[in-house]
């Protein structure tokens, strides 16, 4: 039971982890002295429990406590439970965090102690080294190791180390935009791509004798199953979009229109993102099947056996446009201040998945007489997102995964697959008037961050953020300062959520997994970069121990408790016009400057 579950678990993506079965776990708890007891869940079968003993003397010697225990199935479903029968996620993780920190009696005072954790295959202890032990070490056969528990010092570099920011002075309606990436798969399945593209006039003239428009693109990917579709994407998506916008502006240009429509707009996005994914699934398959090769094979089935959902905002500095694409659950949400100087947070997206309602009634009518089209919130079962690129074996036919498999490698065709394809990379897209006086803002995140916080939450946090950044002191205010006009406001607060505003959206799971206060001052302000602040308060804000212990973890068993997550935010105004896009090097990750986007 326990090896079907941890395969169950590798095979489907992101497996919503209330919804696993498995064995009821026991947890260890501690009195005041350390000394550690058995409190067993109530009722249900005996569950395994692994001794807490170290392989080697090295390790037994200074093991101070062990924290807590957890199984693929088990830990995560208890989790869940919210009528008090189990400890919450929440009570593990801070009493991870919290016991590792308390020191062991060294045998030489003058050691220091350093908190660190062991990670078994399923398993996490607390440990307490000194002296000269390793903090890093395969210990046996079973691959446990023993790892440095972060300092708050060290989850806050972690959080910087891939973050980016650029200020986009060419006066068209973009004044920055800011990027942070946080993993928890190994290496990391989401990506993203931006670029600042200059249009010249023979493709798009800008009327009453203006100088040339912009396009900006940004795009973000939360890959699955593996992340060659989402580097795929990163690489060529945006080249395909140009291509067919290019083809629809001039030819509107060349005729009496002189702009396209906005519909036909919409057609040219869709139409590079379906062609992109058919050169993915289809004409790879073509070129594999003459080149009779494995090695051809794997090379260019890679992005077509794993999947990748894709997020991409078009801003046209000409019609003040944005237009934002999405073909999976990650999404995209507009603040704007209103005339009360509160924020209000819109939806422009919808999550696309096999529980989402306009999606369900979809795949019935495309899908007749396959009742189990989605079951349990998922595509046959088994794929959460109901459009995505990539996701080969739930557009293949069946005669060609059977070819597929025989001639090089695969899987079996899934049970209940009749007449594919039930996944889609066409996009749902929504367009948005954008004022750049106003000050608006748009966020793009992977559903890393937005199971982690609500739409509200994420407006109201950027709402701080550029309240502390307008009132402090760096290089760069003058961004925000010619901007946005403050008013004095102590706090920039955000509307309540209207009834229906979270329809076809999931809420925050995992607010309720780790029983997260709603309390907004439970939130704080550290970071520059304003996708690096809204990362660091999905993790834990002013809860450093939930911040380190989360980071703390390591892949494959962070997955259990956070996802991959990448994060964008673009700040619109009126800005000035230096027909540069530079690097913001004070909200910039230092190892690595990052390239210039136009």
């Amino acid at each position: 039971m326990r090896r079907a579950t941890i395969l169950a678990f590798r095979a489907a993506r992101r497996v919503p982890v209330w919804k696993v079965a498995g064995k009821r776990p026991c947890f260890l708890s501690f009195s005041s002295n350390q000394t550690p007891g058995l409190r067993p869940y109530s009722g249900g079968r005996r569950p395994y429990f692994a001794s807490t003993a170290l392989p080697t003397p090295m390790y037994r010697r200074r093991l101070s406590l062990a924290v807590f225990s957890t199984v693929v199935a088990s830990g995560a479903w208890f989790a869940y439970q919210g009528d008090g029968r189990a400890q919450t996620l929440a009570t593990q993780i801070r009493g991870f965090a919290s016991s590792a920190i308390t020191s062991a009696h060294a045998e030489d005072p003058s050691e220091t102690a350093r908190r660190a954790l062991l990670v078994g295959n399923d398993q996490f202890y607390t440990a307490t080294l000194s002296g000269d032990q390793p903090l890093s070490k395969t210990t046996d056969d079973s691959d446990r190791r023993v790892l440095n528990m972060l300092t708050p010092e060290q989850a806050t570099e972690k959080l910087r180390k891939n973050e980016a920011s650029y200020l986009v002075n060419r006066g068209k309606g973009v004044v920055r935009y800011d990027i942070a990436q946080v993993p928890s798969n190994s290496p990391i399945e989401d990506d993203h791509a931006e670029l600042v593209v200059e249009v010249t006039s023979n493709v798009a003239p800008a009327p009453n004798g203006e100088s040339n428009r912009d396009w900006a693109f940004w795009t973000v990917f939360d890959g699955h199953s593996g992340w060659t579709t989402s580097a795929k994407l990163r690489n060529v998506l945006i080249s395909y979009v140009a291509r067919e916008l290019n083809a629809t502006y001039k030819a509107a240009a060349d005729s009496s229109l002189q702009e396209p429509s906005s519909e036909a707009v919409d057609a040219a996005i869709k139409q590079g993102f379906v062609r992109l994914d058919d050169d993915i699934i289809n004409a790879s398959v073509d070129k594999v099947l003459k080149a009779k090769s494995r090695r051809v094979a794997a090379e260019l089935l890679a992005p077509a056996l794993s999947g990748s959902c894709a997020l991409m905002s078009f801003y046209d500095s000409q019609t003040k446009d944005l237009k934002v694409a999405v073909a999976g659950d990650s999404r995209a949400v507009l603040g704007r201040r209103g005339a009360n100087g509160k924020w209000t947070a819109t939806a422009l997206s919808e999550d696309q998945t096999g529980g989402t309602p306009s999606e369900i009634k979809r795949l019935r009518e495309e899908h007749p007489g396959e009742p189990y089209v989605t079951r349990n919130g998922r595509i046959l079962g088994q794929l959460e997102p109901s459009r995505s690129f990539g996701d080969a074996f739930y557009k293949w036919s069946k005669d060609v995964q059977d070819k597929i498999k025989q001639q090089f490698f695969g899987r079996t065709p899934h049970p209940l697959l009749k007449t594919p394809p039930y996944v889609t990379a066409e996009p749902v897209i929504t367009t948005t008037k954008i004022d750049p006086s106003q000050g608006d803002f748009v966020v793009m995140a992977t559903d890393g961050l937005w199971e982690m916080l609500s739409n509200e939450e994420v407006v109201g946090l950027v709402g701080e953020w550029l309240e502390q950044q307008q009132s402090g002191t760096g290089n760069n205010k003058a961004w925000l300062q010619s901007w946005f006009g403050f008013n004095g406001q102590k706090r920039l607060p955000v509307e309540a959520a209207n009834d229906g505003s979270s329809e076809g959206q999931r809420r925050p799971i995992r607010q309720q997994q780790y029983d997260i206060s709603g309390a907004a001052d439970r939130f704080v302000v550290e970071d520059k970069n304003a996708a690096t602040h809204l990362v660091r308060n999905a993790m834990g804000g002013k809860d450093k121990d939930m911040l380190c212990a989360l980071l703390t973890l390591p892949s494959p068993y962070s997955r259990r408790y956070r996802d991959d997550v990448t994060v964008e935010v673009i700040f619109f105004g009126q800005g000035p016009d230096k027909r540069t896009v530079e690097v913001n090097h004070e909200a910039s990750a230092t190892e690595e400057t990052p390239k210039s986007k136009l």
